[in-house]
């Protein structure tokens, strides 16, 4: 049973969507904006070491891959929670939501 579990596994994103990351992750102009952003060249070398271990499941069914790539994704999901939202999300709309705006007295007189 827990060999035909494996067997069905399928990584969360297609392997061509790793390559693409990685060809991005290469390009001038993202180098070009990492660069500008955070004063750094990027590494993309997750990008391919995920699109390899990608392969080596579709093409072996490789445990260790398999195994690599999910710990791989784990920790991209887990770097996107640490980002806080910029905008603090409504619960209600303001109460004078349907009040016609006052175009012509500037709001900070």
């Amino acid at each position: 049973m827990d060999g035909s579990r494996e067997a069905t596994w399928r990584p969360p994103r297609d392997c061509d969507q790793y390559l693409r990351e990685f060809k991005h992750c290469k390009s001038w102009s993202n180098s070009f904006h990492h660069y500008y952003t955070y004063g750094t060249s990027p590494s993309c070398k997750q990008w391919k070491e995920d699109y390899y271990y990608c392969r080596e499941w579709e093409n072996r069914k490789d445990v260790g891959a398999k195994e690599a790539l999910q710990k791989s994704e784990r920790n991209r999901v887990a770097e996107q929670r640490n980002f806080i939202p910029v905008w603090e999300l409504r619960k209600n709309p303001p109460r004078d939501w349907h009040m016609p705006l006052n175009q012509e007295k500037p709001q900070n007189s």
